[in-house]
Formats: structure tokens, sequence, C-alpha cells
């Protein structure tokens, strides 16, 4: 179930959780350790059959020694021509059915079986569009990436070679050079690969040609050329930017002074916006600049206004003796976490409830209503009830103890998981947080705020002013899990149940 965008929301209560690995990709680890274990009871196998031949052929290879050294004498031994017989007759068959036996028949089985629960084409494509989200989005370059200091295995050059790959089947020239770029130095430093260096050479100088590099470009032909004298569209490359360049440079020689000054600005400016593609995200810059801890817009003064406090929320009952911790993450709009909302064991049972169901989140289309995948809201989630589960119910009692609106016609509790590069782009009324090792804040890129995961705590915040208003100071975003795994518990209340719980009215600013 999504939000129509009809229907207003009232406030956004986040309650937190960890895990190191990515659900999704969990069972995934599991499949490969099982078909490692087949292969090797295959190799085994394979291993046991070729020592039982290896046996036989010794055992042969000493007996024909001795027999061929005196054939007649060897044969006149009746034992001796009785076995000849035998083993050509019989054993020498079994031999055969030896050799000829498939010991691979498990392996197969088991690997066809499990090849249905493997990622495709598009799962690879959008897992390497994803470290390239978390490449700009947190300023990394391609060696940091690489050599495995995120920390991760490191990749090779046809790793590289992918993701370049990739990048150019979108048309994306500035990643396709980035990451050839990156696949050029591991080959030139001396690593062996699969991919050689002219067909890296012929997807570099293309892209750098698509980006207005002319020169650089053409250097990179010639180096290719010098591998590969007969490589045609190389030949032909060749000829056409040396073509271009020399109409380029007659243009700059019969350039007055002024012109070429105009030309080296415009050549500047050109070399300044060199990067990524433009896109559909106006307040990008703002939003991964806030992800990466950037620009957030708190003064001094406004942050000395800031309190952590123990709450009884007006004097609960529950909460006289054991008020809770409430700390000021933000003052405008006002944002308030909560610490040690859930316990490491509520945090497992919900995990364990919604890891069956986790599905690819979606959105309500604003034109349509209908749901649908969306390529900015990338994490899987799933929805509990309050009666599946005594923990769910008592999450549910705790979120309304602690806010004291009323939960009866708020949303299911929805469970959301994002895995390494799972975001949800700048977006009103909903929320997200928890506690990974790097990446993963949630951000508000109107006022420049940034509110950091933490496990088990909550994050409470009106999306509504009491007039019934929207407040649009709230849109925020999810920023991309740069190393671990996110786990989020979203409530979301209504305005409709809460009318003697926060009463209306005329102002729109409260």
């Amino acid at each position: 179930m999504n939000i129509s965008p009809l229907i207003p929301l009232f406030s956004s209560f986040i309650a937190s959780s960890l895990s190191w690995s990515q659900t999704s990709m969990t069972d995934l680890l599991y499949t490969e350790k099982d078909l490692v274990t087949s292969l090797k009871d295959y190799i085994r196998a394979e291993e046991d059959k070729l020592e039982q031949v290896k046996k036989w052929a010794e055992k042969l290879d000493v007996l024909s020694a001795t027999a061929t050294q005196d054939p007649e004498g060897f044969l006149g031994h009746p034992v001796n021509a009785f076995k000849l017989m035998k083993r050509l007759n019989t054993e020498w068959g079994e031999l055969e059915l030896l050799v000829l036996k498939d010991m691979s028949d498990g392996f197969i089985s088991n690997l066809t079986i499990q090849r249905q629960y493997f990622p495709n084409d598009d799962d690879q494509t959008g897992a390497a569009k994803a470290l390239m989200r978390l490449q700009d989005t947190y300023r990394l370059d391609t060696h940091t990436i690489s050599s495995g200091e995120l920390p991760g295995d490191p990749m090779t050059v046809e790793d590289c070679f992918e993701l370049g790959k990739i990048a150019y089947s979108d048309a994306d020239y500035y990643h396709t050079e980035l990451w050839m770029e990156q696949a050029l130095k591991q080959l030139d430093g001396g690593e062996e690969s699969s991919v050689d260096m002219v067909t890296i050479l012929d997807y570099l100088s293309y892209s750098i040609y698509q980006q207005g590099e002319l020169e650089r470009a053409l250097d990179y032909t010639k180096r290719l050329l010098k591998l590969d004298s007969a490589h045609q569209r190389a030949n032909g490359n060749l000829k056409y930017f040396e073509y271009q360049l020399a109409k380029q440079n007659k243009v700059e020689a019969e350039e007055g002074q002024k012109e070429k000054e105009k030309r080296e600005r415009e050549k500047r400016e050109a070399s300044d916006k060199k990067g990524r593609p433009t896109d559909y995200l106006p307040e990008r810059r703002k939003y991964e600049q806030l992800c990466r801890g950037e620009g957030i817009k708190m003064t001094p003064r406004r942050q000395s206004l800031m309190f952590c406090r123990y709450s009884d929320n007006n004097h609960h009952p529950l909460y006289v003796l054991g008020p809770v911790k409430q700390e000021d993450e933000w003052d405008r709009p006002r944002i308030i976490r909560y610490h040690d909302i859930l316990s490491n064991s509520e945090i497992e049972k919900v995990k364990e409830l919604a890891k069956p169901r986790l599905r690819r989140a979606t959105i309500s289309n604003p034109i349509t209503g209908v749901l649908e995948t969306a390529h900015y809201r990338i994490s899987k989630s799933a929805w509990l009830t309050a009666y599946e589960d005594p923990v769910v119910d008592k999450i549910n009692q705790r979120i309304e103890d602690i806010t004291g609106l009323n939960v009866k016609t708020a949303e299911e509790l929805q469970v959301a998981n994002y895995g390494v590069g799972g975001q949800y782009e700048p977006h009103f009324d909903f929320g997200r947080m928890s506690d990974v090792p790097s990446g993963g804040a949630t951000v508000f890129t109107d006022v420049g705020a940034a509110v950091w995961p933490k496990k088990g705590s909550a994050v409470f915040w009106y999306n509504l002013f009491a007039s019934g208003e929207g407040d649009y100071s709230t849109r925020h975003a999810a920023c991309p899990v740069l190393v671990g795994n996110k786990w989020v518990s979203n409530k979301w209340m209504h305005e409709r149940g809460q009318e003697f719980r926060r009463r209306c009215t005329l102002n729109e600013s409260e």
C-alpha cells in the first residue's frame, strides 16, 4: 500500500535498525556458497576417478614392461595368458566406462536449479549504476573504489571495463572515460587481463572525443594504432580527428586577439562543465552536498538553542519514572530524535517478519494513481500489521505514547531495506533512517539539514502545519548507502484522528 497524493500526511515517525549485510543479496551469498560446496564435491569426485585411472595405468605399465621383455615366455604361463584375455575382454571395458563416467551430474543439476535465482543483465546493470551513483554523490575517484579502499575487494581490469561499457551503452561518456582510464592504468601497471588494451583505447578515445577533447582523443587513437595499425575504425577516426583539429587550428590562426581570448574562455568554460550529464533533479547538487555532510545550514546561535532532554510526554504514566531520551535535530522544521526506542531483539523480530515479504518499493503515480517502481526510489519494503505479532503491536503503541498522536488512523508499519547504493531522492511526506557504516543520511534539501543514521533511534517531524497546510520545508531525501545496509521502519500518521490531540489553527505557519 502506498499513499495517494490526495491524502495529507500528518507526521512521519521513523525507527531504525542495523544489518551488516544487504538483505536482498544475502540469499545470493548462500546460493553461491552452496554452489562452491557442490563444485568442490565435483572436483573430489573427478580426482577420485583420476586416481583410480592412474593406479590402473601404473599397474599395467609395470606389467607391460615385464611382459614385453619376453612375450613368449610370459604368455607361456597359462595364468598370464588367462589374465591377458580377462583384462582385454572385461577390465579394459570397465576402465572405459569409468573414464566415460560424467562426475559433473550433481553439480550441473544443482547449478540448473539455482540458476533461476541468479541476477540477470538488468540486475548487473543496476548494480553498476549504483556504484557510479555512489562515486558521484560521495566524490570518490576510480582508484579509491577499484583498489578496495571503501573497503571491499579490489576490482580487476575486467570489472572496470564492464562499468565503462555499461556507461557507454547509456551514452554516459563521462563515466565511460573514468572507468576505461582506470582499466588502462591497471593494464599499464602490469595486471594481466583477458581484455586487450586496443579495445579499451577504442572506447576511451571515442568517449573523450564525445566530450569535446579532440587532442586527447587523437593521442589515444595514435596509441591504439601503434598496437594495431590495421584497426579499421581507429584509422578512420585518425583521419577525421586530424582533419577537425587542422580546421580548428586554421580558424584560430586567422582569429584576432579578442577572438582568441574569447575562444580560450569558451574552452575553459566547456572544460569546467565537463562531467556528469544533467538530469531531472534541479536540487541534485544541494542533495549530494548534504549527503557528504557539506552545506548544512545551522548557525552557531541556532545550534545553541538545540537541547537534549528526558521527556515524559506531558506526564504520560509509562514515562514518568522512565522518560525517553529526546534530542533536537533541527529547529525549522522541528525534527526530534528519540534515542533507544527499539531494542535489539525487537529490531531482529521486525526484520524476521519483513524479510519474506520484501519487494521493490513503489510510488504512486501523481497522474494515474497507479503504483509503480521508480529509478529515484531504490529499496525494498514490506508492511506489518499490528495483529500479526505482539512486537508490532507494542511498537505501534510506543509510537502513540511517545508522540501523543492517535495511531488507529495511521498507516501500517512499513519496513524498508536499503542496500549499497539504495536511495530515495528528494520528495515530500516520506522519511528514512538507520545506522550504517557510511552514507545513508536523511537530508532536508530545502532547509539544508542532515540527520545521520543511528541504530535503534527514531526521528519525528510534522509534514503538515496545524492548519492542515503542507510544510514544504520538509522536502527530504534518503542518501545512497555507501557501505553497509540500512533498515528502517516508517509510521505515517494521518491528519484524521488527531482533531483533539493536535488542534487545527487558522495560521498556516503553525
